[in-house]
């Protein structure tokens, strides 16, 4: 077993073109809220230096440094050098999962957290005695009166990012067989996700009808888990591959032509994407390309007769590019794409697109302080468009932008918008009395 004062195995040369310019400060976003080098990209790249030197130790006050990044890998977009910084935070997150690096309740808490949101059934488990709480005065008046408090800030954080609980959250609604409408364009899979198949169902439905009247047939697997993105973003490389080999296997289950493994949050895309390198052996592999539902949708094109459907949504949407869509994936285009198929939707451009929300997987559980303060200035940022609605492709974004908009915006998932604009899919509830719900309601009175 490796030391916890060593790194051994770096990737070789990894952290050498790094000149410390600087480039990276303005997009890193633990350095926005925090103002240190050693919270920085290029002050964790110094120490990464000085440990594989021996002049270092990874020692529980360096280890929190390297806590403080969100991995959202703005810096390496940012990078004129061409640091593969996101390889370096990779293969040092695991290390900082030795004893004696965090404390007990740090430690604790993350191995909860890890034995509860990868797997569905435990959260919905956990989830319904919230029923009769979440969305309702009760919670109101436990927020008001500083009530959550009394359980430690990482239970208010967790409460905080609480949801009003459909019925559809507790059970998986899509059938296995979800037939292409028209003459059949191909045949693809659907990640229903875990968070998001438990606080935002809606956003698969949308996606298997978008994909259903665009002339693809959706298979949804029944057994289908979790992808591992949660516990990869934590350096759990052991669960993470027990997960996505489950996950290979339940979605290379699926009998006949498969054209692709499709995804509709983006944190999830990323860590599938990296199958490749997280698995080694051919038969934990999918069968079909893993991409992005609107990735897929920009590529294939939205069919003819889709578009005849598209009735107008006057209203303004402001665009969120999550991390790892933007940075993770180089998505940035494509929901663009898509969204201006829509009439009279205006899009409007936050202006510091790429600085992260604070989400970062359960980075706003675990490092809650600076990720309010991120959420802050995120939701700040796109308020200040003047948009009505602020447009997520990720599960773990939307919740956090929930949070810190609150009544100033309504946040959906492009598929969501693009599903009502088609008059396929029912607007979710958190757009009741909006006017794009008033708008999309006089559409159906006639």
């Amino acid at each position: 077993m490796a030391s916890p004062t060593t790194l051994p195995g770096l990737p070789p040369g990894a952290a050498d073109p790094c000149v410390h310019c600087g480039f990276c400060l303005p997009t890193c976003a633990s350095y926005r809220v925090l103002a240190s080098e050693m919270d920085s990209p290029r002050g964790r790249i110094h120490a990464l230096r000085a440990i594989e030197a021996g002049e270092l130790e990874l020692d529980a006050t360096v280890a929190s440094h390297f806590d403080t990044c969100l991995g959202c890998f703005a810096c390496v977009t940012a990078c004129p050098s061409g640091v593969r910084y996101d390889q370096l935070i990779e293969h040092t997150r695991p290390k900082l999962i030795n004893a004696g690096q965090r404390s007990a309740w740090q430690t604790s808490f993350r191995q909860l957290l890890l034995q509860v949101l990868p797997y569905p059934n435990r959260l919905r488990a956990l989830l319904q005695p919230l029923r009769a709480y979440t969305g309702t005065p009760l919670q109101a008046l436990a927020r008001h009166t500083g009530l959550t408090r009394l359980f430690g800030p990482e239970i208010e954080a967790m409460e905080r990012l609480l949801p009003p609980l459909a019925a559809e959250a507790f059970s998986d609604q899509l059938p296995l067989i979800n037939p292409a409408e028209g003459a059949c364009r191909g045949r693809v899979t659907l990640l229903l996700g875990c968070v998001q198949r438990c606080f935002d169902p809606n956003v698969s439905t949308a996606t298997v009808r978008v994909l259903q009247a665009n002339g693809f047939e959706v298979v949804i697997p029944p057994d289908q888990g979790c992808c591992g993105a949660v516990s990869h973003h934590q350096g759990e490389l052991e669960l993470t591959r027990r997960l996505a080999t489950d996950l290979v296997r339940s979605m290379n289950g699926i009998e006949g032509q498969l054209d692709a493994v499709l995804v509709a949050a983006s944190g999830c895309g990323h860590t599938m994407k990296a199958y490749g390198e997280l698995l080694t052996t051919e038969d934990t592999q999918f069968r079909a390309p893993v991409q992005d539902v609107q990735e897929f949708l920009a590529i294939h094109g939205l069919s003819e007769a889709f578009r005849a459907r598209l009735k107008p949504l006057a209203t303004t949407v402001a665009m969120h590019d999550a991390c790892h869509m933007i940075h993770g994936q180089g998505i940035q285009a494509q929901p663009r794409q898509l969204l201006r198929a829509i009439p009279d939707l205006q899009l409007k451009e936050a202006t510091e697109a790429g600085v992260c929300c604070g989400s970062a997987g359960i980075y706003n559980l675990v490092q809650y302080e600076e990720a309010a303060e991120l959420g802050r200035i995120k939701a700040d940022d796109l308020s200040s468009t003047g948009a009505e609605l602020v447009a997520s492709a990720n599960i773990g974004c939307t919740m956090q932008l929930r949070r810190h908009l609150g009544d100033r915006a309504d946040v959906l998932h492009p598929m969501e918008l693009l599903a009502a604009s088609a008059g396929l899919h029912p607007l979710p509830g958190v757009l009741k009395g909006s006017r794009i719900a008033k708008v999309a309601g006089e559409r159906e009175d006639r």
